[in-house]
């Protein structure tokens, strides 16, 4: 409980010190993370919207619909469009200029919930990004964790510095709708705190699926529904779609 307690009261910090705007956009596919970020906002008396973008059929617009009646907040989606997301997709590559396909299709994913933030009057998007890479999110930490706490270290190194950098290239493709994304479980404070608690309120060994046990935990406290609180970790080029679609046009 004290553990939650902390969790709770440093991720309040974090957005609170990250964010001054009183109307925000939450990047929300429905998932345990955009749900206890957007919970935590609410909480904290922001004005929420919720952003989700994929292609029609997609697993995190039917999920998010689902997650967001149950909350009661403001929803908007944007339906990508097959017809001219090739050429989005040619235009932002040439742009962050990397041939790393994780960067490319979430900056393709933050180019579209840029112009839906746009479009829905707001500057600011915030996202979860960090819980994954601190609290063991990925199924590569099951293999880690095999070898020791120390090889979970330093997986967990190299993802923060991954997803620091990426983001960077991902406000560069916001920045052309004038929109801000911000990362308030990325800040420094945050990730030095999240670092200092026990692996195993994070993942409890090679075969756990769920992981990510304390945030979980968390979000259920809270008052985010058990649906998006136990739901598993589906990546948001997956998703959305988007990587299949990438996919077709290589």
């Amino acid at each position: 409980m004290a553990d939650l307690d902390k969790l709770y009261k440093k991720m309040n910090e974090s957005i609170v010190k990250t964010v001054d705007d009183k109307k925000i956009g939450i990047a929300f596919s429905g998932g345990v993370d955009s749900s206890l970020l957007a919970k935590l906002c609410t909480d904290l008396g922001y004005d929420v919207i919720l952003l989700t973008i994929g292609f029609a059929d997609s697993h995190d617009i039917q999920f998010s619909k689902e997650i967001s009646q149950l909350f009661g907040y403001e929803h908007k989606i944007e339906k990508i469009s097959s017809k001219i997301f090739p050429e989005i997709a040619k235009q932002i590559k040439k742009t962050i200029k990397t041939d790393s396909l994780s960067w490319n299709e979430n900056c393709i994913a933050f180019y579209f919930i840029s112009k839906l933030a746009k479009l829905s009057g707001i500057d600011k998007v915030l996202t979860a990004n960090g819980i994954d890479e601190l609290f063991c999110g990925y199924n590569a930490y099951r293999e880690a964790i095999e070898h020791g706490s120390e090889k979970v270290m330093n997986l967990m190194e190299s993802k923060i510095e991954n997803e620091l950098n990426m983001m960077k290239a991902a406000n560069i493709i916001a920045s052309e709708s004038n929109i801000k994304i911000l990362q308030p479980f990325l800040s420094k404070e945050f990730v030095t705190f999240a670092k200092k608690i026990p692996i195993k309120e994070k993942i409890q060994g090679p075969d756990d699926l769920i992981r990510k046990h304390i945030v979980r935990d968390l979000a259920l406290k809270i008052g985010v529904p058990k649906e998006a609180a136990f739901k598993r970790k589906k990546a948001l080029q997956y998703g959305s779609l988007i990587h299949k679609a990438l996919m077709k046009i290589k």
